[in-house]
C-alpha cells in the first residue's frame, strides 16, 4: 500500500505495453508462418506472358470489329472538335 498513484499508473502502463508488444510480434510470427505454408503447399502459377507490340494479323477490312472501331474514331473525331470549338 505504500506505492504512489504514479507508480501504480506507471507499473500499469508498461504490463499493458508489453502485453501489446507481445501480442503484435506473436500476430506477426503466426502471419509469416502461414504465409510461408501457404506458398509452400499452394504455391502461384506464373502468368502467361504477353506479348508486346502490334499483333501479327489485323482483323479484315470488312469485320464487324473494323466497323465499330471506324465509328468510334467518327464520335472521337467529333467530340474532340466540339471540345475545340467551346474553348475558343
Amino acid at each position: 500500500m505504500s506505492d504512489t498513484l504514479i507508480q501504480q499508473g506507471t507499473d500499469l502502463m508498461l504490463f499493458g505495453m508489453g502485453s501489446v508488444l507481445v501480442f503484435l510480434t506473436l500476430l506477426v510470427i503466426a502471419t509469416v508462418l502461414m504465409s510461408g505454408a501457404l506458398n509452400r503447399w499452394f504455391p502461384e502459377s506464373e502468368p502467361p506472358l504477353e506479348r508486346k507490340g502490334r499483333p501479327s494479323s489485323a482483323p479484315a477490312a470488312g469485320s464487324p470489329t473494323t466497323q465499330v472501331d471506324q465509328k468510334k474514331l467518327a464520335i472521337i473525331k467529333a467530340a474532340i472538335e466540339q471540345h475545340r470549338a467551346r474553348r475558343r
